[in-house]
């Protein structure tokens, strides 16, 4: 079922001062940035291999990340996997009675479609599952 880690996501406080140290320190530059309104949060995303690191800064306190940051304070988020049929994985994880934050797929940042699966689900850790647009 699950493809490439696509993404592993950490929450930051100051997504500027995030984009500069992966910037100067690690010599990593931010290839995509966006605005998710839905979701409460600006995303920067920084390739590293065949995959990135999601840099999440929250638009508001009363966001999901903002909710995040407040509880637990910067670091990892959640890790993102790369799937070829979201919504078949949803049914199977459903079937499998995994706990699901996502029952129906959602527009994500970059024109994927994604889906959350509940940290009880998988010994704590956020997963989310991700679909590329179709070409």
């Amino acid at each position: 079922m699950l493809g490439k880690i696509e993404h592993v996501a950490v929450a930051v406080a100051d997504l500027d001062a995030a984009i500069a140290l992966y910037r100067d320190v690690w010599g990593l530059d931010v290839e995509h940035r966006e605005r998710v309104e839905d979701q409460g949060v600006e995303e920067a995303m920084v390739r590293i291999g065949d995959s990135y690191i999601q840099l999440l800064g929250a638009t508001g306190a009363d966001t999901t990340v903002g909710k995040f940051l407040e509880r637990r304070g910067e670091g990892l988020h959640h890790i993102a996997y790369e799937v070829d049929d979201l919504e078949g994985a949803l049914t199977q994880l459903k079937a499998q009675g995994v706990p699901l934050i996502d029952e129906v797929p959602r527009r994500g940042g970059r024109g994927h479609m994604v889906a959350f699966v509940h940290p009880k689900g998988n010994r704590g850790l956020l997963v989310e599952l991700i679909q590329k647009p179709s070409s």
